[in-house]
């Protein structure tokens, strides 16, 4: 049986009003392309200053912002591993990228969160390998947080939501 505190959309993360989106960040967090430029337009030059303010952001880590113009409150930039042939620690970085989102959700009181597909843009991660993670690192967190209420996974194509809705509707396994 699904959880219904998980859920998978095909909409633009940046007009999801919650607590937090996630952002599929650069090191630099200083913008890029894909959804991590989409995050730093639609919410505006206030963004791009505050990042400036907080430095670099390892691969696998996480730093959390004000959201300014978005309907999100926050925005949490984390950064993924490109994708190297799997060999490379990527499954690991991955996601050591949703717990370091999870854990500041947790630290500031977050209660929703909007993911992208963390790395599978131009740092080329399969998308499947990559769902699968993710959702198994949101179902660990919705157990151990009873104040968080709802994750999302905002979903850019229809192939990317029909992957994220089959595992979603798949009993959890235990791995």
């Amino acid at each position: 049986m699904s959880d219904p505190r998980l859920r998978a959309l095909k909409t633009d993360i940046t007009a999801l009003a919650c607590d937090a989106i996630v952002n599929a960040a650069n090191e630099s967090l200083l913008g890029g392309g894909g959804v991590d430029g989409a995050i730093h337009r639609a919410a505006g030059r206030e963004l791009l200053a505050e990042c400036r303010s907080l430095g670099a952001c390892p691969t696998g880590s996480a730093r959390i912002t004000r959201g300014y113009a978005l309907p999100a409150r926050h925005v949490i930039h984390t950064v993924g591993p490109v994708w190297s042939g799997g060999d490379a620690g990527e499954a690991r970085l991955l996601a050591s990228c949703y717990r370091a989102c999870f854990a500041l959700a947790r630290e500031h009181g977050l209660h929703s969160l909007a993911f992208p597909a963390v790395s599978c843009g131009v740092y080329g991660y399969p998308l499947r390998p990559a769902a699968t993670i993710a959702v198994k690192e949101a179902r660990s967190a919705l157990a151990a947080n009873q104040a968080l209420e709802s994750v999302t996974f905002a979903c850019f194509s229809d192939d990317m939501l029909a992957i994220y809705q089959a595992l979603l509707s798949a009993p959890a396994r235990g791995d």
